[in-house]
């Protein structure tokens, strides 16, 4: 008997450690500094595995000789903004300065075409990459709680994406990743805030991420408008503090257009590679996947006539050249921005269920389940946040939706989508929350019950209003 009874306890005393336990574990694997460290060492082990896989000599080059290398160069041996070639072509507009920037000042430290300045450049990347999962947490847990945040930054420190870009790709995508997910997060918190000094710091958030990728600037308008009208639900002043942001964002890009203009004598506000792209895009000779045909870069005749007509002329020339082609053959053109749309949510194949087929690698197969994954996962997403109507809708289907337009019409690489992706990992993450755990993710998080309620509580003081009241009297008088 006794023996009977010890044994019941200690059986009682277990089922009351696992529910500690499992809070525990949750909170252990909840945790955004042990999610951003994993995300860390993914990225540094692959970057390891990588370097050790190829020869130094061309790691110290080949990963630089693209445009924002070559601008990178001319800028840290002291020759300013110009030469996105391998070649002296003079000043340019090619892309916005922070990135250039940014591996100008790598190179003046380790060096110029080094493997120190590779390692350097990428450990960048690599860091730029593992903090986008910090707002990507808080942005989930404002929408859903703390399970939605962890879920969404755990599965982008899986993203391959955001692991094989840090050091394949030495461009702005790994920043403009981060960037973009900080935007997400401070838009959805500063529906809360009526302080000036935060929409000023908002418009700065906005300056630096335009000088950093002008693509993104598709969205500014329509998050703006959302911040603006949920303002005017608050009772909040609507049009000002938006306009404060939009004010400072412009204010950040103004200098950049004073040079260009100084230097160019036309304006362009931000760069003048569009024409260009429009072409590369549209041509008798398109194809996607682009390889780099055509390009001035690689392309002989190409980069001679860009010399001798001047960046300006050149671009417009193939701007012209891209708008006539598109006019004359539509039915290609239509058929060229639907391969470029797969190719966009594929992660870089417009023959996804081809090229898994024919392709034995496990890894290829991985990386594009995973794009073709979180694609379907970004609609549920959305379609979930409007069913239990969501304040948080909006904001978050702007990203894919309107973003990759810009894609559609010219060219799809991979890099380019990789500022989108947190949102995207973010709405995949609500779809595996409501397949997962439907009777959580129906139920309205505590934000959007207390936004619909102050959206009836206005609905009803506008009813009761003098205006509405006199027109009703009337109305009832009359009848």
């Amino acid at each position: 008997m006794i023996a009977h009874k010890r044994i019941m306890s200690s059986a009682n005393q277990s089922a009351a450690k696992s529910p500690f336990v499992h809070r525990k574990l949750r909170a252990f694997f909840a945790s955004i500094t042990l999610i951003v460290i994993v995300a860390l060492g993914i990225r540094i082990a692959f970057t390891w595995n990588y370097v050790n896989e190829h020869p130094h000599q061309a790691l110290s080059v080949i990963p630089f000789m693209f445009e924002s290398g070559n601008i990178a160069v001319s800028v840290a041996k002291g020759n300013g903004f110009v030469s996105p070639f391998r070649v002296s072509t003079g000043p340019t507009a090619w892309m916005t300065p922070v990135y250039p920037a940014l591996l100008a000042a790598v190179f003046r430290i380790f060096g110029i075409y080094t493997l120190n300045s590779y390692l350097a450049a990428t450990s960048l990347n690599i860091v730029f990459a593992s903090l986008a999962c910090i707002p990507i947490f808080f942005a989930g847990k404002r929408i859903s709680g703390t399970g939605l945040g962890a879920g969404a930054a755990w599965l982008w420190a899986l993203f391959p994406n955001a692991i094989l870009l840090t050091f394949q790709s030495m461009w702005e995508a790994c920043l403009s990743a981060l960037l973009a997910a900080i935007i997400l997060w401070a838009t959805l918190a500063l529906i809360e805030t009526s302080r000036v000094r935060d929409w000023i710091g908002y418009g700065l958030l906005w300056g630096l991420t335009l000088m950093t990728n002008p693509t993104l600037a598709s969205v500014l308008p329509f998050l703006l408008i959302w911040l603006a009208y949920r303002l005017h639900k608050q009772r909040q002043p609507w049009l000002a503090l938006p306009a404060i942001a939009l004010c400072v964002a412009i204010l950040c890009c103004i200098p950049w257009t004073i040079r260009n203009y100084s230097v160019f004598h036309r304006f362009v506000p931000l760069r003048s590679v569009l024409g260009l792209q429009l072409w590369l895009g549209n041509n008798p000779q398109a194809q996607p996947p682009w390889l780099g045909n055509l390009h001035p870069i690689n392309d002989e005749a190409e980069r001679q006539s860009y010399i001798e007509m001047g960046e300006m002329n050149y671009m417009r020339f193939k701007k012209r050249e891209a708008i006539r082609y598109i006019k004359a053959h539509p039915a290609r053109e239509a058929w060229l921005a639907g391969e470029r749309f797969i190719s966009i949510w594929s992660g870089g194949t417009s023959h996804p269920f081809s090229d898994f087929a024919t392709n034995d690698s496990l890894w290829f197969r991985y990386v594009l389940l995973f794009n073709l994954a979180i694609a379907v996962g970004a609609l549920l997403g959305i379609i979930l946040l409007c069913f239990r109507l969501s304040i948080y809708a909006f904001p978050l289907a702007v990203f894919p939706i309107v973003f990759p337009c810009a894609y559609y019409a010219t060219l799809a690489l991979p890099r380019y989508s990789l500022p989108m992706d947190p949102i995207v990992i973010l709405l995949t993450a609500i779809a595996l929350g409501g397949i997962f755990r439907p009777w959580k993710f129906l139920k309205r998080s505590r934000r959007e019950q207390e936004g619909n309620a102050a959206e009836k509580i206005e609905q009803r003081q506008s009813l009761f209003s003098p205006s509405n009241a006199a027109t009703l009297y009337a109305s009832a008088k009359v009848g």
